[in-house]
């Protein structure tokens, strides 16, 4: 990159901003919808999750896949307070989808695909779930449930802000993180530099993209969804990465539940089952 003279380094930035605001109209309004939704059916949701029982992991994998400001975040503390199981905590993790949902319709990505992707990711969760819960026979526990309030996820706070506002927040923060991978990929990396990395490598590429998934925020999946929309990784790659990313929702489960073997037992669990998930996924399609 060195070669690279000013007027070129200028043109490659002024490409990134453009193709980044041509999105900011597609994302803000899938926000807005996303916001409404969540504003209509989090509290809903959250009972149906509390009350599922041993069908847990079924109503945690369903309630995954709905954009919901920090569902991952009050699973945890749903967990950490005795309420649901370690299967369903599991099936929430692995399903949510954090920024995934928002960047494929900004850059309208066919909604059949959308909706297998969806699927795909709380079907697996479902069953991880149901398999975690049978093996180690973990099951609700009202003895340890304390009141624990909610956590808005701090990443997407602006639940109290009202719907249009919370939206022009959660498009600016994501509008940020597109710009800057865009900069990074096109500007300092290449993406053919990343393409030949990434590539090529079947049991590599999606264990790297479940390390990436681990980050609490919301960075991950929007790096994950960028690569993969980019054609830079396999799709199993980024199912990984998306599997494994459940927001704040690791961050929050550490800082609720004081029971440190559980949350590793849980990160590990959660990282090892989206990693072989994305490789079955890259050697079947």
């Amino acid at each position: 990159m060195s070669g690279i003279n000013v007027e070129t380094w200028i043109d490659l930035l002024l490409d990134a901003c453009l193709d980044c605001v041509k999105l900011l109209p597609f994302l803000l309004a899938a926000y807005v919808i996303m916001e409404y939704l969540e504003h209509k059916t989090s509290t809903k949701t959250r009972a149906v999750v509390r009350k599922a029982g041993k069908l847990g992991p079924l109503a945690g994998g369903l309630a995954g896949i709905f954009p919901q400001c920090g569902f991952s975040a009050a699973a945890s503390n749903l967990y950490a307070g005795g309420i649901i199981t370690m299967g369903t905590l599991l099936a929430v993790f692995l399903s949510t989808s954090d920024e995934m949902l928002p960047i494929f319709i900004s850059e309208a990505v066919d909604i059949r695909v959308v909706l297998v992707i969806l699927g795909m990711k709380a079907a697996m969760g479902m069953l991880t779930g149901f398999l975690v819960d049978f093996v180690f026979r973990f099951r609700p526990s009202p003895i340890r449930y304390k009141e624990i309030h909610t956590r808005c996820e701090s990443e997407h706070c602006g639940c109290d802000r009202g719907i249009f506002r919370s939206a022009l927040v959660h498009t600016g923060k994501i509008f940020v993180f597109i710009l800057l991978f865009t900069v990074i990929l096109n500007v300092l990396i290449g993406e053919e530099r990343l393409a030949g990395f990434m590539s090529g490598r079947p049991l590599l590429g999606p264990a790297l993209a479940g390390v990436v998934g681990l980050i609490p925020n919301c960075a991950s999946s929007v790096v994950i969804t960028q690569l993969y929309l980019s054609r830079l990784i396999s799709f199993g790659t980024m199912m990984s990465g998306l599997l494994v990313g459940a927001g704040a929702g690791l961050l929050v489960l550490f800082q609720t539940n004081r029971k440190w073997k559980e949350n590793l037992l849980v990160l590990t669990i959660l990282y090892v089952t989206g990693t072989v998930w994305g490789i079955l996924l890259d050697v079947i399609l």
